[in-house]
């Protein structure tokens, strides 16, 4: 039997190109009555079997399906596969192929489907602030020159169609978290339910029917906005069908052609501002008014946000000697106080706090990508009092973006002898009066011209010190009441009498 692609060729080649049908079976390697007899053909043909037989399941087969008519009625999870049935039956004395009972169990679960309702859908009604629904999509951006995939959270409150859409490097719990933060300050409150995917992050375990076993972690987001999670059914897309339209109408809107921006911030920022802008279209079910019409009647009924979720996934880890945490395949320092010790390390969708006993002892910007070194070189200046020497060469001061003048001393006071001893003690004493302090100790000394630690520390002890008071009040009983006259001929005087002995 020839697929259609050829009949296709045989018959606009003899039709449209008059070519002969010699010509046409030569060329294709076919015969003349074949060439002829498909010339005829216009709908698609090819055979299909309408009955497998299975001689030696046979009388088997009544048993099975008594098997399954039995087993219908009990939740799935105790339901027999077509591999048990299989052995069942073996046991039973069936000795034909696993391939004709898996036939057979199909067949029979295919019939019991009512054909009149295969593919159709009941359509659904939201009341305002009932539900929003969530979902992922995976899109090409331009970050700052390199071209990158981004994974979207998608929003849409199910009675208005407000959506709201932000942008992540990648789909992790505290993104999600971050995520729900980002909606419900756009939105202006909280809908009653929030219908998911079975998603790794908010789901850990589908149990029976309806039944899901939530993420510690994501329950506590809910409970602290106190909405209900609903994940759908699995492989149940219309169950959340507006957020999945949603994913494909903001892929051609939004990031068709290719977004560019020089930063996450700058591309989420326009896209808040462009979920605003698209609510001016026609609302889909009342055409009289706009989505931001209806939104501004949902916006409602939504649940006031009483405060921000702290949405940090929260592990513990030891410290290294070289007072550095690893997360996410990146490294980040830590005060060397702490060098050894247990810190809880909370992780953001755009930070990392260290904590130990509920106080924050560091705070980091996140980064993506492998292998980096994130310092804060004030974190080892305890180390540097035992080990000056580490400042010449140390990773976290090599490339320190000091203020001008600070280096400035800095690469002459390091020349000096004992002058990383010397410096070492500047920035311990910058420490206490802040960096700018010390940058402004460095301009006078600089400008004074003599450049050594001692004048910088006798400038930064200029500027720190109190200022004096123009009059000092004293009670009555301190005051003098013959105040001292000056008389420099006193001292003459003790000046001749030295003479004279």
């Amino acid at each position: 039997m020839l697929n259609m692609e050829v009949i296709a060729e045989i018959r606009r080649r003899h039709l449209v190109s008059k070519e002969s049908i010699s010509s046409i079976a030569r060329d294709l390697n076919l015969s003349r009555p074949t060439v002829r007899k498909h010339l005829q053909t216009i709908e698609t043909l090819g055979y299909v079997r309408q009955h497998q037989p299975a001689p030696k399941l046979g009388c088997f087969q009544a048993t099975l399906e008594s098997w399954l008519q039995t087993e219908r009625h009990l939740p799935k999870a105790q339901r027999r596969t077509a591999k048990r049935l299989f052995e069942g039956l073996q046991s039973e004395g069936y000795r034909g192929a696993y391939d004709s009972v898996q036939r057979c169990v199909k067949q029979w679960k295919s019939a019991q489907l009512a054909p009149s309702v295969k593919g159709a859908f009941v359509p659904l009604v939201f009341v305002p602030g009932d539900a929003c629904q969530f979902d992922w999509s995976q899109e090409q951006v331009d970050i700052d020159g390199v071209v990158q995939t981004i994974k979207v959270a998608h929003f849409r409150l199910a009675y208005s169609r407000q959506m709201f859409v932000v942008a992540y490097p990648r789909e992790t719990q505290e993104m999600v978290l971050d995520a729900h933060n980002r909606a419900f300050a756009f939105f202006g409150g909280v809908p009653q339910r929030l219908i998911y995917d079975n998603l790794k992050t908010v789901v850990d375990a589908i149990l029976v029917g309806k039944e899901r076993r939530f993420n510690r972690r994501f329950m506590a987001l809910a409970n602290h906005y106190l909405f209900e999670p609903v994940a759908c059914t699995p492989e149940s897309g219309w169950e959340k069908g507006q957020v999945e339209n949603q994913v494909g109408n903001v892929r051609e809107w939004l990031f068709t052609p290719m977004a560019r921006f020089k930063s996450f911030e700058l591309l989420n920022e326009w896209l808040s501002k462009r979920c605003l802008e698209l609510a001016a279209r026609s609302h889909p079910a009342e055409a009289e008014r706009t989505i931001a019409q209806c939104f501004e009647q949902e916006r409602a009924r939504l649940r006031p946000v009483a405060s921000e979720f702290a949405g940090y996934v929260e592990q513990m880890m030891r410290v290294s000697s070289t007072c550095l945490v690893r997360v996410d395949r990146n490294r980040y320092s830590v005060p060397a106080d702490f060098a050894g010790k247990v810190v809880s390390v909370r992780v953001f969708a755009d930070q990392i706090r260290l904590v130990i006993d509920g106080q924050v002892i560091a705070q980091h910007g996140r980064r993506f990508g492998r292998d980096q070194l994130i310092f804060d070189p004030w974190h080892y200046l305890p180390v540097l009092e035992k080990k000056p020497g580490a400042l010449r060469n140390g990773a976290p001061f090599v490339e320190w973006d000091l203020p001008k003048a600070v280096k400035a001393v800095r690469d002459r006071v390091l020349k000096q002898p004992r002058g990383d001893r010397a410096f070492v003690e500047l920035l311990l004493a910058a420490r206490e009066v802040g960096l700018d302090t010390l940058q402004v100790a460095c301009e006078l000394t600089l400008e004074c011209g003599v450049v050594t630690a001692a004048v910088v520390m006798n400038e930064l002890r200029r500027l720190t010190a109190p200022e004096r008071p123009e009059r000092i009040s004293l009670p009555e009983q301190l005051r003098l009441q013959v105040e001292p006259m000056a008389d420099c001929s006193r001292y003459d005087h003790l000046l001749g009498r030295q003479h004279v002995h």
